[in-house]
């Protein structure tokens, strides 16, 4: 108490001292912020300018006004709040992108007369730019890619086409010497927008990439990379299980190539399907390597590896694999895998209905594929995962919804893979075979010349040919029991299935009364969430062209049900309207969630399957 009262007089100097010190800093900062405001200054000379450039009144761009509005409406998805919550004036929506886009020079626009009040800058500029009819000219006239976006979003512009089907890349190789300086204008704008919105550096988006990787995939795989690595880091510092939510969401973010090589999973009429390999691929000149994503992305594979390495039930524990195949959106027709080497696993995920595996265990490889003879079981992968045999006959039911699916599997050539690839497979935790690996220690080989003829183990002990487990059970870490596959039984069924077989199902399973749908030669229905542009383009082939769609033309409704009810609810917001405003600002929400922007595929898809017509005015 002594040494306080004796000090106090110092100790409140220095308080007021440290104080003082404080304010003045405080105020300091405060003067240095206000400095550093930007002060919009008025521009007067600028707008003593637009003034006289004004030839029309206040009074007379009112007038001009009236109706305007129901003549030139804003798009459709302008009337819902922005999706990321947004409210500057040049947060432009998804959507918005999605349109401008895909504007080429040629594209055939117009400009809504004396959008902007007169007495401004604005006003004289669009009195000016707003006499082009092509998106070529509206640059020239002095506008870029981020006048289009306001004014469209403002229902100032309608487009007329023709468009692009996807967005400009002029890395594109299959661009040539077509670029034209819109081209080059939207790229170097949308690359910025694209960086800007996904939190990526632009660098990033520029630099070297394989070829067939167009500047959004890479842009959208970087972020999947991004997320996998995160997910990656979250999952080893809380000791836990990668997720299937995390899982589809890496895949709802990965950017899927079109890939035209696997012909013998495309039903009739398509041309490409998503679907990326990734690990180890022999490709046509007979080179086993990573294939180049793998390299590139090896995070998004090691998150896929270990989703399954984490979670293999003690059956298949000694389950080995080499590559994975990602794929999005299809239905794969019925196919055997040609070059694998012993079982495969797969699952799916996403939300959709529909799309089980369709497996033929005691398929020989011999008989026709539109002919089989033999029992056919059925797994849900989107509560189970399984293992098959890849070489036998399978396909994929049809669907609704986004589905994602994932198959493990070794590559028949692996024993051949360089040891450098080996050591990197194993580093990330993926279960490389050896070269000696015996390929039937978990299911039986195959029937037929592809395995041997005895369908036991090495030990004696009798193989299945195919296993199934609860995602469930396995996602909780609970020992999950054997899931009895449906199976489908042919009236025409050449025999029984072995007694090893029906132990392997169990006896549980459901039986269905119906035979299975024969293939025939006639155009399948597809009811799977395959992008609409891809069927779209085929539809555009067989069934309608441009030509056929005037812009004056009338949409209407047919019979046709739709049982998509996100189809249907497009379907519901493009009827009664001509062909020009269908594709000018109609939003809809797909089976995801996603808001998308009715476009030109979409109007032929629906033609091309019955749901609307058209009445020519």
């Amino acid at each position: 108490l002594t040494l306080y009262t004796c000090r106090g007089p110092f100790i409140k100097a220095q308080a007021w001292k440290q104080t003082s010190v404080h304010c003045l800093a405080a105020a300091s900062a405060m003067a240095a912020a206000e400095a550093m405001k930007k002060v919009r200054k008025l521009d007067k000379k600028g707008l003593a300018a637009a003034k006289k450039a004004t030839t029309m009144t206040s009074e007379e761009w009112k007038a001009h006004q009236k109706g305007m509005d129901e003549k030139w409406p804003r798009p459709a998805y302008m009337e819902q709040p922005h999706p990321e919550g947004k409210q500057g004036h040049t947060s432009y929506r998804p959507e918005t992108f999605s349109v401008v886009t895909r504007w080429m020079a040629e594209t055939k626009i117009s400009y809504r007369p004396h959008a902007k009040a007169p007495g401004s800058k604005s006003h004289t500029r669009y009195e000016n730019y707003s006499k082009a009819t092509t998106v070529g000219q509206a640059l020239s006239l002095g506008t870029f890619p981020q006048d289009w976006c306001w004014d469209y979003e403002r229902g100032f512009i309608k487009v007329h086409g023709p468009v692009r089907d996807e967005p400009v890349d002029i890395r594109s190789s299959s661009e040539g010497q077509k670029l034209t300086k819109v081209d080059e204008e939207v790229y170097k704008w949308y690359c910025k927008e694209l960086a800007r919105s996904l939190g990526l550096k632009l660098e990033d988006l520029r630099g070297e990439r394989p070829p067939g990787e167009s500047t959004i995939m890479r842009a959208h795989r970087l972020v999947a990379q991004r997320e996998s690595k995160q997910m990656l880091a979250d999952a080893a510092k809380a000791k836990r299980r990668i997720s299937d939510e995390e899982i589809t969401k890496v895949l709802v973010k990965w950017a899927f190539a079109h890939n035209t090589t696997r012909l013998n999973v495309m039903q009739k009429g398509v041309k490409w399907i998503y679907s990326d390999t990734l690990g180890l691929l022999r490709d046509r000149c007979g080179d086993i390597h990573l294939t180049p994503p793998t390299k590139r992305y090896p995070e998004f594979v090691q998150l896929l590896s270990k989703w399954l390495v984490d979670r293999l039930p003690p059956e298949a524990k000694s389950f080995k694999f080499t590559s994975l195949n990602v794929n999005k959106d299809y239905a794969a027709r019925i196919h055997r895998d040609g070059n694998n080497f012993g079982p495969s696993m797969i699952s799916a995920f996403g939300r959709f209905s529909g799309g089980e595996l369709c497996y033929y265990p005691e398929d020989a490889g011999k008989d026709d594929l539109n002919n089989l003879k033999v029992q056919q079981v059925k797994f849900d992968l989107s509560k189970n995962l399984a293992m098959f045999n890849g070489n036998s006959a399978h396909s994929v039911d049809d669907f609704e919804g986004n589905r994602f699916s994932v198959v493990w599997f070794t590559l028949g050539c692996h024993a051949k893979m360089k040891d450098e690839d080996r050591k990197t497979m194993a580093s990330w935790g993926m279960p490389v075979p050896s070269p000696d690996e015996d390929p039937y220690t978990i299911l039986r080989a195959p029937q037929g010349k592809r395995g041997p003829s005895t369908p036991s183990s090495s030990s004696g002990k009798t193989l299945p040919a195919s296993l199934s487990w609860s995602k469930a059970k396995l996602n909780s870490g609970q020992p999950a029991k054997l899931q009895p596959a449906t199976i489908v039984v042919s009236k025409t069924a050449a025999a029984k299935p072995e007694k090893s077989q029906e132990a392997d199902v169990k006896k549980s399973a459901k039986v269905a009364k119906t035979a299975p749908k024969k293939t025939t030669d006639k155009k399948p229905v597809i009811k799977t969430a395959m992008k609409q542009e891809a069927f779209g383009k085929f539809a555009a082939k067989t069934k309608s062209s441009d030509k056929d769609l005037p812009d004056d033309a009338t949409l209407v409704r047919t019979d046709k049900v739709c049982t998509s009810e996100y189809i249907a609810g497009r379907l519901k917001k493009v009827v009664g309207r001509t062909v020009q405003k269908a594709l000018t600002g109609v939003s809809f929400t797909d089976a995801a969630g996603n808001s998308k922007t009715y476009t030109r595929s979409d109007l032929k898809y629906d033609i091309s399957r019955g749901y609307l017509a058209i009445q020519k005015a």
